[in-house]
């Protein structure tokens, strides 16, 4: 058999789906690795996608989506960013993750840097490797409450870097990046030159605090705009099975960005879109209810980790908790929660699938019961 390619060969395993096949294949075991929201979705989402088969609307749909969907993404960002984006600037696309290989694949040539944050979503580094192009990854210390600093991240770009990748809420950390700070970022991706993806798959879970998009500061001018923001319905209201998500382009790329979307994916299944539209437009209870059930439980799991003496990054957004378990994992983390799941039947997604400066910390995923997450917690052991 003719050998793959070598960037194929060269994945690393995602340690997130590493640790939950285990958990899924362990009886009994809590699951707190990964973040699938437990609500089920509302009943007018799920008629809607029904009733686009009842009709057998199953055609092609246009590549960048079905126009109320487009309009229905713009208005949503126009309301919560106070940016004026127009329906012909949102690509519907098929989930996040879809997306962002999408913006890259247009954004990135082989040999091309992409500054990404440690800890980070893995797949920002996964999806590079595939393209050719090399993750740079600029740190997210504790120290600073894994907030990112302009002089770390000045300090990594080269003549071959293209794009800043940002992440606010953060997954896996639940930190939300202020707009003074979000502000000093875009300013710094003009200053270089680079692309910006804002990568806001949590944008309708923070805590206390604002989220804001960088979108806001980016220029309006075609040929000045630098800013891709992506978006998905599959933490806000569930839907990840559906796989239903947006791309906001900068002005002036609308032709190329539909060109790309055809040779990658076509366009995504109508029923998915028309459960999206009705996601968008209907009734918002199971927003509200979700954010409710995360805020309780981040708020009921600090309590404990507190209690036990475990340090942990107290979330502004997502519906992740970030502890330190350095006190047990001996320097290898993502040995210790395979063995703590063998021995206490609880399954946490170890830091370093997130990047090397997650080494001794775990993410708790609060998306899930109440009780189970309770239970999950219990069993750490206190830090001494």
């Amino acid at each position: 058999m003719p050998e793959l390619a070598e960037h194929v060969r060269d994945v690393p395993v995602n340690q997130i789906r590493e640790i939950t096949e285990a958990a899924w294949s362990t009886r009994g075991a809590i699951v707190l690795s990964i973040g699938e929201p437990g609500f089920p979705l509302a009943r007018h989402v799920l008629d809607a996608g029904i009733a686009c088969l009842d009709r057998d609307e199953t055609n092609y749909t246009p590549n960048a989506g079905i126009p109320a969907l487009r309009e229905a993404f713009a208005a949503r960002f126009r309301a919560q960013q106070h940016v004026d984006v127009q329906a012909d600037r949102v690509y519907v696309v098929d989930g996040a993750q879809q997306g962002l290989h999408f913006v890259m694949s247009m954004l990135l040539s082989p040999g091309d840097e992409i500054l990404i944050p440690n800890p980070g979503y893995p797949t920002f580094a996964m999806t590079s490797h595939l393209l050719h192009a090399e993750p740079v990854h600029y740190p997210l210390y504790p120290e600073n409450d894994f907030q990112p600093h302009i002089e770390d991240i000045e300090a990594l770009i080269s003549p071959r870097t293209k794009v800043l990748m940002l992440n606010s809420p953060s997954n896996p950390l639940g930190a939300v990046i202020s707009e003074d700070a979000m502000r000093l970022l875009v300013e710094l991706a003009a200053k270089h030159d680079l692309w910006v993806i804002s990568d806001e798959c949590y944008e309708a879970f923070t805590f206390d605090v604002p989220h804001v998009s960088p979108a806001r500061f980016d220029s309006d001018v075609p040929g000045k705009a630098r800013v891709f923001t992506s978006l998905t319905l599959s933490k806000t209201y569930g839907l990840t099975g559906l796989r239903i998500g947006a791309l906001v382009c900068p002005p002036g790329l609308e032709k190329t960005m539909n060109n790309v979307m055809e040779s990658i994916v076509s366009c995504v299944a109508s029923p998915s879109q028309y459960a999206a539209l009705a996601a968008l437009t209907g009734p918002q209870d199971y927003v509200e209810e979700a954010r409710r059930h995360y805020r309780g439980n981040r708020d009921a799991a600090s309590a404990i980790l507190a209690a036990k003496g475990i340090p942990f990054l107290g979330a502004q957004g997502a519906f992740y908790l970030w502890a330190d378990v350095s006190h047990v994992s001996g320097g290898n983390v993502r040995a210790w929660v395979r063995t703590f799941l063998a021995e206490s039947g609880v399954a946490f997604a170890p830091g370093t699938a997130f990047g090397s400066i997650g080494e001794g910390w775990i993410r708790v995923a609060l998306c899930g019961s109440q009780a189970d997450l309770l239970d999950g917690v219990r069993r750490l052991p206190a830090r001494a």
